[in-house]
């Protein structure tokens, strides 16, 4: 008897901007998604840890290709944090450590939140995902094992108290990637003298993608039944979520190229562009109609050269 041949999904391209609940690990609400979109390739830009919520743009099919460029974009947060209490893994969902009495005033307070403000390096708590050694620290973490980091440059565009309430506080934190708002949490404790560590954060940006058209999985499961009960394909009304794959890499400058020239680019030559930047990486477009086709380089010669393509896709059948 012949083995019925799994299905592996269907190939759609896009992003989606998931609002990630607490309590979930950023790897299983991605495969949530994927399930729903029943998407033959996923992969997410950036773990959110699981008691956070808020913004995690996932990629499907070919936008995978693009998302390292959101992992190095710009983050967004608001955090509250408990003054009085150091947890080992600076965040609720640890064990607290040390308990130590909160004497703050609002000026102490925004002094040390002011020294965050620009270039600093911060050294990543033991429970992140970073790896050493091939594994991730939090495992080392859970093994009551300490490995050395090293400090990394990090860039905090802005912070911002919005509430001190006895011992709780509400922050904004504009960052660069890489960046760990518990490490700051848990840092400005000690500046404080008192400790302190994360009861709540929500991840509000990432790069320039608008708030407003995040969903929830919630709205992604309404919509799916939705098209069950009326008899229809869920893609037509999942795929309409979806954001273009070129919003990736929406902060590339942009190199148009005239369709000879694409074609080129596209069997992976590098093309000579004039007035193109003399370094770094741009986003490709061709023709009049400015249809993305990928990420390029300039090379040491001056010219674009093809890093990241859009593969053609032959139109999914009805």
């Amino acid at each position: 008897m012949a083995r019925r041949q799994r299905r592996r999904g269907r190939p759609v391209d896009g992003i989606i901007l998931l609002d990630k609940p607490t309590g979930m690990t950023s790897n299983d609400a991605l495969q949530k998604v994927k399930r729903i979109f029943f998407a033959e390739k996923a992969g997410h830009t950036g773990a959110l840890d699981p008691l956070a919520t808020g913004m995690l743009p996932i990629c499907l099919g070919e936008a995978t290709k693009f998302s390292q460029f959101l992992l190095d974009s710009d983050k967004r947060y608001r955090v509250v944090a408990k003054l009085g209490e150091r947890t080992n893994t600076s965040d609720a969902d640890g064990d607290v450590v040390e308990t130590r009495d909160v004497k703050v005033n609002l000026g102490l307070l925004e002094r040390c939140i002011a020294k965050f403000r620009g270039e600093t390096q911060q050294i990543p708590s033991m429970f992140s995902a970073l790896k050493y050694q091939g594994k991730p620290l939090y495992e080392y973490a859970r093994q009551g094992i300490e490995v050395p980091r090293e400090a990394r440059t990090i860039k905090v565009y802005q912070i911002e108290l919005l509430r001190f309430e006895g011992d709780e506080i509400e922050m904004e934190v504009h960052c660069s990637k890489g960046t760990y708002i518990r490490t700051i949490v848990d840092d400005l404790g000690e500046m404080l003298g008192c400790g302190a560590h994360v009861t709540a954060l929500r991840r509000t940006g990432v790069s320039a993608y608008p708030t407003r058209q995040m969903v929830t999985l919630e709205q992604l499961e309404s919509l799916l039944n939705q098209a069950r009960e009326q008899e229809i394909q869920p893609k037509q009304l999942l795929d309409p979520l979806l954001l273009p794959l070129d919003t990736a890499v929406q902060d590339l400058r942009e190199i148009n190229l005239l369709p000879v020239m694409a074609s080129y680019a596209l069997q992976g030559q590098a093309v000579q562009v004039p007035n193109a930047p003399t370094s770094g990486f741009v986003r490709l477009t061709a023709g009049d109609e400015r249809h993305f086709i990928g990420v390029g380089e300039i090379d040491a010669d001056g010219l674009v050269a093809p890093r990241r393509l859009v593969a053609s896709r032959q139109p999914e059948a009805r």
